[in-house]
């Protein structure tokens, strides 16, 4: 007897073009960093970049993909090389994360 693979968990997420921006850039760092060391980039950071590239205004990301994108963005905020602009639409970014994933909580 077989079932049903368990529904996979998705958060509704709506960044600002800005916000947007910031997210895309620390995948496509992510993305550029494993081609350069001549790894396979993960699964997720080619998940998300599609998902931030084909959704709209209101994206919506696997738990897994919001998991991986908060910890990735919360590392971009926190190094002081990071663009004070950068900075601001970075944590306003990870401020909708959270509220997608209380949403669904």
């Amino acid at each position: 007897m077989s079932s049903s693979p368990p529904d996979t968990e998705t958060y509704e997420v709506t960044l600002s073009r800005d916000e947007r921006w910031v997210v895309h850039h620390v995948l496509a760092t992510r993305l550029d960093e494993a081609l350069d060391a001549d790894e396979r980039p993960p699964e997720w950071v080619l998940e998300a970049i599609d998902t931030l590239e084909t959704d709209g205004n209101t994206d919506r990301l696997t738990a897994t993909q919001a998991d991986h994108i908060y910890d990735a963005l919360a590392a971009y905020v926190d190094r002081e090389e990071t663009p004070v602009r950068d900075v601001d639409h970075g944590t306003a970014a990870l401020e909708q994360l959270e509220d997608g994933r209380n949403a669904q909580a």
